[in-house]
């Protein structure tokens, strides 16, 4: 396939000679002179393992070279890919006025191929950005200057590089995954055609999830390191090897390295987590060591449950059925509940509550449960409910907080209540289209 890289900066310039070295007809290019003149002498413009013998091999063998004219490569190419830069502005804000500006280039040029009966050409976008960045700003831009229709006159998509610095080659040939988000199943067809025969699982979303998926990733990475630095403080000031602990931390694939806890949904609590992130956090104070994500961690998770409050409120009702109260489902513990916690600042703030748990009456608890109950929420007697149909005769909205299969049947669909879902219905993706469902974090 007859390829165009723009932007020939770190991931640009792998790209290229990866692209190059799989067979492709590539040309790269870049506003650089001093960029394309080394490329064109077969060196790279960064310092990577593999890459400057790479370059050199598909220069040499005349499957890449560069230029800084875009209409030229765009002419010759049937696929395009956008690697140019997206820095952060002074407020963090990001930066996509190369974005902007190369997506004017290409569309130029698009219209100039189309007016020449040139085939369809597909715009793919590498740079990280935003969600929204390609439908709401970079696709507008390409339809002005190209005076056609995305995903018809010309291809759309986004695909995400996962390229780690110093192993960026190696990670190209043998990614962790490859995510194409696809404006229309024509571009994405495209580019998975890029990447054939190469390891890893692929996965076609829609261009906004692909976007976000570097974000995802890219976070997800700076907290695991945060946090094992942090933690590695702690344990260096209670005399610990944190690399011990960390071995035995990272040996559980069940719980730890694992898909556990990494789902969207409710606050958490419980008489371990919350006690237990206290008590670390407190013993690196007494030590003077500042911990600032561990220390946070509960102020997120009380942020979150302001979430759900906030959703109640936005329906403009004030009789709430709630399902669900123990922290846990199939548990009758109430130590720590976000759930009690939510029913709480509901009642304190004047709502008509109804309250059904399967897993829990009053008449049944005992010991610590019953008094925690008695103390937290003296109220609570009252406001239990012995049915499901008991609470959705009250209920102007329901706050699901169990996946209890009697509830989950019982639920209405449009025309019903207002629906608060907590947890992800098993049918959220349907429901998301009917008026009054909200959901806590999707």
């Amino acid at each position: 396939m007859r390829i165009s890289v723009l932007g020939l900066g770190y991931v640009g310039c792998v790209s290229a000679a990866c692209l190059a070295g799989q067979g492709h007809e590539v040309i790269g290019v870049d506003v650089s002179e001093a960029k394309v003149d080394l490329v064109n002498a077969g060196k790279a413009p960064v310092v990577e393992e593999r890459i400057g013998e790479l370059t050199a091999e598909v220069v040499g063998s005349g499957a890449l070279r560069a230029t800084r004219d875009v209409r030229e490569a765009i002419l010759g190419s049937d696929v395009s890919l956008v690697c140019v830069g997206t820095p952060s502005e002074p407020n963090g804000s990001l930066c996509t006025t190369y974005l902007e500006r190369v997506a004017e280039q290409i569309g130029a040029a698009l219209a100039e191929r189309g007016e020449q009966g040139g085939s369809r050409h597909t715009v793919v976008f590498r740079s990280t950005m935003l969600p929204g960045t390609c439908l709401n700003l970079l696709v507008p831009i390409l339809e002005k200057s190209v005076g056609g229709t995305a995903g018809v006159d010309f291809g759309v998509a986004v695909n995400p590089e996962f390229l780690r610095e110093g192993t960026s080659v190696r990670d190209f040939f043998d990614p962790p995954k490859t995510v194409i988000g696809e404006f229309d199943a024509a571009s994405g067809d495209v580019v998975a055609s890029l990447y054939e025969g190469l390891p890893g699982e692929v996965f076609r979303v829609p261009v906004p999830v692909a976007e976000a998926i570097k974000y995802a990733d890219n976070s997800f990475h700076g907290l695991k390191i945060g946090f094992a630095n942090e933690l590695g403080a702690v344990c260096q000031a209670l005399g610990v090897d944190s690399h011990q602990v960390m071995d035995v931390f990272l040996a559980d694939r069940k719980l730890n390295i694992s898909p556990a806890y990494l789902r969207p949904g409710f606050a958490f609590g419980g008489s371990c987590l919350p006690k237990d992130l206290r008590s670390l956090v407190h013993a690196a104070r007494r030590a003077d060591v500042s911990v600032p994500i561990l220390a946070h961690v509960l102020a997120s998770n009380a942020d979150h449950l302001q979430r759900a409050v906030e959703l109640v409120e936005r329906t403009g009702k004030r009789k709430v059925g709630m399902f669900g109260l123990s922290f846990k489902p199939g548990t009758d513990d109430l130590r720590e509940s976000p759930l009690v916690e939510l029913a709480e600042r509901l009642y304190g703030k004047g709502y008509e509550l109804k309250i059904y748990d399967a897993n829990v009456s009053l008449s049944r608890l005992m010991g610590a449960n019953r008094e925690y109950i008695e103390q937290r929420l003296p109220h609570l007697a009252q406001l239990l409910a012995d049915s499901v149909d008991e609470v959705l005769q009250h209920a102007e909205v329901c706050l699901v907080g169990t996946k209890d299969q009697a509830v989950l049947d019982a639920l209405p669909h449009s025309g019903g209540p207002a629906v608060v879902d907590l947890i992800r219905l098993p049918d959220a993706e349907a429901r998301r289209a009917e008026p009054g469902y909200m959901g806590l974090a999707w």
